[in-house]
């Protein structure tokens, strides 16, 4: 059994709530996150078993399907998702910075862990529709090899979905912009 997460990510609060509780009552898994998001969508982060977090948002993405924006369950996530979505990583210095947006919540997660486990990255930040009308970005450091080619992987991920909005890799960034992300 691995750990995994996954998330569901619908256009309404009410289906939202709904296909969350409908989650916890199909497997043995852990809400994460459960909140509404810019423009009053709702997301649901859960953790379990793979074979538990896949039924869970299969049952949800299945069961409400009209309502369902984008959906995802990712065995053996990068250990530093987490530090990200919550703003808690701790980043000592920034050689080069990686910025990826997205037109939705979903996908940005995805992306984030796909950007962790193609180069020596460090996930600096993720924002997840809070305050950017349901839009997402990513931000990450290393070298500048290694953000460039994270970036580039992340952005044919989420171009797969047409979520793709926007990215840009800066080689060191100035002290003062830094200063005015962290």
């Amino acid at each position: 059994m691995s750990k995994a997460i996954g998330m569901i990510e619908f256009k309404t609060t009410a289906t939202g709530v709904t296909a969350a509780d409908a989650m916890v009552k199909t497997s043995d898994v852990e809400i994460v996150e459960a909140q509404t998001v810019c423009p009053g969508k709702y997301i649901a982060i859960i953790t379990g078993d793979l074979s538990a977090v896949k039924a869970a948002v299969d049952t949800a993405v299945t069961t409400y399907e009209d309502k369902c924006i984008d959906s995802f369950v990712l065995g053996n996530p990068h250990e530093s998702l987490f530090p990200a979505i919550y703003g808690t990583t701790q980043v000592e210095e920034i050689s080069a910075l990686g910025i990826l947006e997205t037109y939705d919540a979903a996908s940005i997660i995805e992306a984030a862990d796909q950007a962790a486990k193609t180069a020596i990255v460090d996930l600096i930040e993720l924002r997840i529709a809070k305050g950017m009308c349901g839009k997402s970005y990513m931000m990450i450091t290393g070298e500048v090899s290694a953000v460039s080619a994270s970036i580039d992987r992340a952005k044919e991920l989420v171009a797969e979905k047409g979520m793709y909005l926007d990215s840009s890799v800066i080689a060191h960034p100035d002290k003062r912009m830094i200063d005015s992300l962290l």
